[in-house]
């Protein structure tokens, strides 16, 4: 349960988590080195200094305090403190009313406990800084102040080991973070190399890096290569079947339309041209945008071109918003999948619809297109049905509504696929009917 919440707020790139597994150990050790062994070693040599100096001060306080007089004890004073290296004010005023250091003088507390523990005259502790130290006693002559360095009762500098102990990490951890961005650069080329073939393209790719790394790489390119060569093997399979029956269907149209009786071919020869169909269909699905190469398109050009085409064709196909799109904006995408895919889409919404509208939204991530009808739609729970090869639905889609063999979404579906994208089925809020949004990455 813990690791579940601390997933949470774990990074989630890989150079962030190499950055903290390297990170983490450094500065752990960092902090308990200075806590358990810097504080301690410290705090024994400041007791050890202030013992010392409390020696100082209690045989300068039982000097003044046996003073017969006030003249006596200031010279008796005097006299001793310059060869104790303190500095002496009898009688001192004024005096602060409680004990002053820093807050993060923690030395300081250690100086404090132990003159208090063994001088009982002593009133006041002033630490104000590095350098001075200020010391109200109590004597039968008045207030005595004493003041020396600071440097008597605190390590000098100790500062230093713990900016060498920082100075020393940082320069270790960037060694460390070349050494570790090295590893990883082969890593993010074969997760780059992944990603542009998911979209459909293919880049030049060489393994690099460790072993694993290498090794992985390596599989990656066998597993491409085979998804290369399945998909131009079953396209060829199709291409020939299709050439094969293209002769044959052309001979029996070419004998249906030398009978006597044009009334009794005229079925035969729309049979005929079914097949035709058939066979184009069953092509288009196994070729998807095979041998398409990604370019740099301007997708509103593309979306224009291909409304104008429909229109030409007397087709009802009108263009809507774009959104996100400036002029002269490019995109890499493969231009003739696309189109292929928008045409399939405008057909179908067509076929079950009178009206269909194409608009364009881009962000930075991703390309939409969407299409929208004012035809019966689709319901939700046979959306994911429409998608798949062969599909006919009814009565939403019903198969009076045109010749098809329920490839045109299934092709659509494919071609978004291998654009790293995917085909999303709607309702559409402003025709009524379906919307099928083509979603592209970018």
């Amino acid at each position: 349960m813990f690791f579940g919440m601390l997933k949470h707020y774990m990074p989630r790139s890989l150079y962030g988590r190499a950055a903290l597994i390297l990170l983490l150990p450094v500065i752990s050790l960092q902090l308990v080195v200075s806590i358990v062994f810097i504080q301690r070693h410290f705090e024994g040599v400041t007791e050890q200094m202030t013992q010392s100096v409390q020696l100082d001060l209690a045989f300068l306080t039982q000097a003044v305090e046996n003073a017969p007089d006030l003249v006596t004890a200031q010279r008796d004073g005097q006299a001793l403190a310059g060869p104790l290296e303190l500095e002496i004010t009898l009688p001192a005023q004024p005096m602060p009313t409680a004990d002053m250091r820093r807050f993060y003088d923690f030395s300081g507390l250690v100086v404090m406990r132990t003159l208090r523990a063994e001088l009982s005259e002593l009133r006041i502790v002033d630490l104000p800084d590095d350098r001075d130290i200020a010391l109200w006693f109590d004597t039968r002559h008045g207030t005595m102040l004493v003041e020396f360095a600071r440097a008597r009762v605190s390590a000098s500098n100790p500062h230093q080991l713990l900016v060498l102990m920082v100075v020393l990490g940082v320069i270790l951890t960037m060694i460390a973070f070349v050494y570790l961005r090295n590893q990883l650069r082969p890593i993010k080329r074969l997760a780059a190399a992944s990603s542009d073939y998911g979209k459909g393209r293919v880049v030049p790719y060489t393994p690099s890096g460790a072993t694993e790394v290498r090794a992985a790489g390596a599989a990656f390119l066998d597993m491409r290569n085979r998804i290369e060569r399945q998909t131009a093997a079953r396209t060829m399979m199709l291409s020939g079947v299709s050439h094969d029956l293209r002769t044959p269907l052309t001979r029996l149209r070419l004998g249906l339309s030398l009978l006597d009786d044009p009334d009794d071919a005229a079925p035969l020869i729309r049979d005929v041209d079914d097949m035709q169909r058939l066979l184009d269909g069953f092509l288009d699905f196994a070729r998807g945008d095979a041998g398409d190469e990604t370019d740099l398109v301007n997708p509103a050009a593309l979306l224009e071109q291909v409304i104008a085409d429909a229109q030409r064709m007397g087709q009802a196909a009108y263009l809507g918003a774009l959104d996100g799109v400036e002029p002269a904006q490019v995109v890499s995408l493969g231009p003739m999948a696309i189109r292929r895919a928008l045409e399939n889409l405008i057909g179908n919404a067509l076929r079950y619809g009178t009206r269909c509208e194409v608009s364009l939204a881009l962000s930075d991530r991703a390309i939409r297109f969407s299409v929208e009808d004012n035809g019966p739609g689709i319901p939700a729970a046979q959306r994911d049905e429409a998608l798949r090869p062969f599909a006919r639905l009814d009565p939403a889609r019903n198969q009076d509504q045109g010749t098809g063999v329920g490839l045109g979404l299934a092709i659509v579906a494919d071609i978004a696929r291998n654009h790293g994208g995917a085909l999303r089925l709607n309702n559409s809020a402003r025709l009524g009917g379906l919307r099928a949004d083509l979603v592209l990455a970018r």
